[in-house]
């Protein structure tokens, strides 16, 4: 390979990768150029290079400022009544679904349904309608991503608390 061709070999596996739909096996690209490799219906890797903190990961999930995943998600939480039905139930993903599965769905979810209509919380690229203050910005961080996941992989038939 002549030089120079490996750096934009990889570039242009990024921009192929970002496009909805991207094949599985590709890199996606993520705000501040960090790659996201999709690998089959997950991410294997953290966004972070950790792992996320469960705790930060059940508040940031539960806020209506931040991830607002209880609009749309029933959680095992006091206030279970008050979620929302449209999207699956979050009681026992874990058994369910891989923390890379976890990782790509809260990421984004189009990549897994392209009819979904769950919110594409770490993809910037493609959007439509989104507010200029908000252009070019995740709606959540790397670290958000990864304390939910960390939060959705406890929650298990066998360990919810009520």
């Amino acid at each position: 390979m002549r030089r120079g061709a490996a750096p934009l070999a990889a570039a242009a596996l990024l921009v192929a990768g970002a496009l909805p739909g991207a094949p599985a096996g590709r890199a996606a690209e993520g705000p501040n150029d960090i790659a996201m490799l999709i690998e089959g219906d997950a991410i294997a890797r953290s966004l972070t290079g950790k792992p996320g903190d469960a705790a930060r990961g059940r508040a940031v999930a539960l806020s209506r400022e931040r991830g607002n995943c209880a609009i749309c998600h029933v959680i095992p939480a006091p206030d279970e009544q008050l979620h929302g039905n449209v999207g699956p139930s979050l009681r026992g993903i874990a058994d369910r679904l891989s923390e890379g599965q976890i990782r790509l769905r809260v990421a984004d979810e189009r990549r897994v349904n392209a009819k979904s209509i769950m919110p594409s919380y770490y993809r910037v690229d493609g959007l439509k309608r989104v507010a200029a203050a908000y252009a070019g910005k995740p709606a959540l961080t790397a670290e958000e991503i990864e304390d939910i996941v960390a939060f959705l992989a406890t929650l298990r038939k066998d360990n919810e608390k009520r």
